[in-house]
């Protein structure tokens, strides 16, 4: 499990290099060329919008994973804008906390111990 705790915090941290670099050049308003992009029905918008379905996936796990509590609906917020800057080094954290026990990393305390 390590070389994938690794592999996490790899990919963090050059996300956080690139995000740094284009912060510095661009500023931090990204929206309007997000939603931009999306209005204009190209490739760059299919992407966007992609990527938005993704983050609200990642943000609804992180709040049903947390039982719908306000604390896992502020994990959510800060998932659905986080994107991978929060869910790589908060998968990180579950899989340290959980020791690898990907069941528990999954689920949280929403798991009962039943199959689909």
């Amino acid at each position: 499990m390590r070389p994938f705790y690794f592999l996490l915090m790899a990919m963090w941290g050059a996300l956080a290099f690139y995000t740094g670099h284009v912060i510095l050049n661009h500023g931090i308003n990204l929206f309007p060329d997000f939603f931009g992009d999306m209005s204009e029905w190209t490739w760059p918008g299919q992407f966007n919008l992609d990527f938005a379905m993704m983050l609200f996936l990642s943000a609804s796990w992180t709040v049903w994973r947390s039982g719908f509590s306000i604390a896992g609906w502020a994990l959510g917020i800060v998932a659905f804008f986080g994107g991978a800057g929060f869910l790589l080094p908060y998968l990180t954290y579950l899989a340290w906390k959980h020791r690898g026990d990907t069941t528990a990393i999954l689920t949280g305390r929403n798991f009962e111990g039943t199959s689909l």
